[in-house]
């Protein structure tokens, strides 16, 4: 009779340890992983945050890029009137002196792109077309014309048209356009040293680009 009490107490001092130590591990496991949660990120706020860094990134790079260049030509214009006699005719001619300042760009903020976040690949979908704008300054000289034959709008017009014409011709044969193509080349290769110090790749017409000379001979194909 005397050792029933021994036994009881024995068992629920036992149990209490047993609690202890269960409140102990749970406290424990509760700060384990709530440091764990406060202090690794995870990968998906990682990815949105490389996403938005590319994104302003391109924003920034989005600009008109401009490069600049002056011509000068001088032309005669002449216009001949026939008449029904023989050798008569009315004519109208002007010496006309041409200085154009032309500019050739490319407007970055139309650059598409497309973002892949799961595959860490941004592509370059499409780059604009070049805009050349040509501000022409003419000047007329020695213009002679007759009675019947008088210069009008129409003679300017088509002064304007032909020196303009004339003009594209000079610029398609100097460096204005490659050298408008390479500050391009320039302004977008400023995505790729991002991309690769993010560990991203950046794709263009669907191949891989790894340098600045790659990308220039992609783009100039």
């Amino acid at each position: 009779m005397t050792q029933q009490p021994t036994t009881k107490v024995g068992f629920f001092g036992a149990l209490s340890e047993f609690r202890k130590w269960a409140v102990l591990i749970l406290l424990a496991l509760v700060l384990f992983f709530g440091y764990k949660f406060f202090t690794t990120k995870s990968e998906t706020s990682s990815i949105e945050y490389d996403t938005n860094l590319i994104q302003q990134q391109i924003k920034n790079v989005g600009k008109l890029v401009v490069t600049e260049g002056h011509f000068a030509e001088v032309l005669t214009y002449k216009d001949k009137k026939e008449t029904y006699i023989p050798g008569l005719s009315f004519d109208k001619k002007a010496l006309v002196v041409i200085n154009a300042d032309v500019t050739v760009g490319f407007d970055l903020s139309k650059v598409k792109y497309d973002i892949d976040a799961k595959n860490k690949t941004v592509t370059i979908v499409t780059i604009p077309e070049e805009e050349i704008k040509i501000s022409p300054d003419i000047k007329y000289y020695n213009t002679e014309s007759s009675t019947f034959n008088e210069f009008t709008g129409d003679d300017y017009n088509k002064i304007n048209k032909l020196a303009r014409e004339n003009l594209k011709k000079k610029i398609d044969k100097s460096t204005l356009k490659s050298n408008a193509k390479n500050r391009l080349i320039s302004e977008l290769s400023k995505i790729l040293i991002l991309t690769n110090s993010m560990g991203w790749t950046l794709k263009y017409e669907g191949e891989i680009v790894n340098s600045d000379k790659e990308f220039g001979t992609q783009l100039k194909n």
